[in-house]
């Protein structure tokens, strides 16, 4: 599944859309002092009142929300799983009876509740529904519309949200003329703010793949291994947080563990390179490096004594598998976060990749120092910075 496909799915959950239709509805309620079901209720989608409707389609949008391998994984299911989620899930897509549906989706809520004690209480969301997908590109000379080259795709879809005590609050009532103290104890379910969920099946090439589930976490690089494993039976993922850490391992056994900052600049530049070009070619899938690559990549950065050999070894050090592959998107900074951060006891300073070349590492009268070339006056808290001439 890739960026492109998710985002056609995301931008259809609104109201109204024609190329979207839910179907039901079913709402779990546990309480975390039991962590037990304390209540539920299933609806047709379609009886739901409006405003409750957009609520829902706001977390709806807001789970399927984030980059791929940081919030959004695409797993496989386990060969070897006892109780297979996939075979529950796959029953369940494909049953045309509400009720079945519904349980096999209490099911799935027992599985969350093995095993794990929730902090606050907590509301599952279950929708099942169908959306379209077009089959191939759109050709606007061709006299058919867009809406014949469809291809229907049913789903399930779930959200984990967590729920919050209102605050205290002072009102003013404007009949009685008086202050009243707000006594409402009913909890918020935070619909904004998701904790995870997953969207079955997934999606290859516009196709529903029953074969694998997105899974989508509330918290970016940090899925939840239980609910990964035990309430989905999904393989483990690499976030791309640990695929950055891989990479940074496997340069520093073949580089050693310093680089100077140009050369750190321009390794990050060949992979944006990468990147650049498989977005030229319209690739689907995003570009991925392997032994050979981070080979011509160091090689094209200036890093000294790189061979194919000594590319090879650390591979097999570090990953076990000098056949290996790293997406391009998650070790290149700007995609995994919005800024190199240098911290220091002293000071903390975020650059941008593209910028790191400005940065060094001098020793100035015994002192090792940060020095950062610019081309213009340095404000700070509006006054402008005197210029120091530094001697040697």
């Amino acid at each position: 599944m890739n960026k492109k496909e998710v985002a056609n799915i995301r931008k259809q959950f609104k109201l109204d859309h024609d190329l979207l239709n839910i179907y039901d509805i079913l709402n779990v309620y546990i309480t975390k002092e039991t962590n037990e079901i304390y209540h539920w209720e299933r609806l047709p989608f379609e009886l739901v009142d409006r405003e409750k409707q957009e609520l829902y389609m706001g977390n709806f949008k807001k789970l399927l929300t984030g980059e791929l391998d940081q919030k959004l994984f695409e797993l496989r299911f386990q060969e070897a799983a006892e109780e297979p989620a996939q075979v529950l899930l796959h029953q369940a897509l494909v049953s045309g009876d509400p009720e079945e549906w519904q349980d096999l989706m209490l099911m799935l809520v027992d599985r969350m509740l093995k095993d794990v004690q929730y902090e606050r209480d907590m509301v599952v969301t279950f929708v099942r529904g169908q959306y379209y997908l077009p089959t191939k590109a759109r050709n606007d000379e061709a006299e058919e519309s867009e809406k014949n080259e469809v291809f229907a795709h049913p789903f399930i879809l779930c959200s984990v949200n967590s729920t919050e005590k209102q605050r205290k609050t002072l009102l003013f009532d404007y009949v009685e003329r008086e202050f009243k103290y707000n006594v409402i104890v009913d909890p918020i379910i935070k619909l904004s703010a998701p904790e995870q969920g997953f969207l079955y099946p997934s999606v290859t090439d516009n196709y529903s793949d029953v074969n694998r589930i997105l899974y989508c976490t509330g918290k970016s690089n940090f899925p939840d291994p239980h609910f990964v494993e035990q309430v989905l039976n999904g393989e483990r993922s690499v976030t791309a947080l640990e695929e950055r850490a891989i990479f940074e391992d496997i340069v520093k056994e073949v580089a050693g563990e310093q680089l100077d900052s140009a050369t750190i600049a321009q390794v990050y530049e060949e992979i944006n390179r990468v990147i650049e070009m498989n977005e030229e070619t319209k690739q689907e899938e995003p570009p991925k490096l392997d032994y050979k690559d981070l080979e011509r990549v160091l090689n094209a950065s200036g890093v000294e004594d790189v061979t194919t050999e000594k590319v090879e070894r650390a591979f097999e050090t570090i990953v076990d598998d000098k056949n290996y592959e790293m997406k391009a998107t998650s070790v290149i900074p700007k995609y995994t976060s919005k800024s190199i951060k240098i911290e220091t006891k002293v000071a903390t300073i975020s650059v941008s990749p593209q910028d790191l070349r400005y940065v060094k590492q001098v020793t100035f009268q015994g002192k090792r120092c940060i020095m950062i070339e610019v081309d213009e006056d340095v404000a700070i808290e509006g006054f402008t910075l005197a210029s120091e001439t530094l001697l040697s």
